[in-house]
């Protein structure tokens, strides 16, 4: 197990029922990167792969 997967399990277990949009999840991480600007390109990068992801699919 990865040490990250102690957040994302902690995220499921307390918001795992909510529904949410993109558009909310972009307002989070930019208000994250506010807050912490040292993860601005690690966000972006993540960020970059979600918008991306279903592209290996269409190869």
């Amino acid at each position: 197990m990865y040490f990250t997967d102690r957040g994302i399990e902690e995220l499921v277990e307390r918001r795992g029922a909510e529904t949410v949009t993109l558009e909310w999840l972009a307002d989070q991480l930019r208000t994250f990167v506010d807050i912490n600007p040292e993860f601005e390109t690690p966000i972006e990068r993540f960020a970059t792969w979600l918008a991306r992801a279903d592209e290996d699919d269409e190869e």
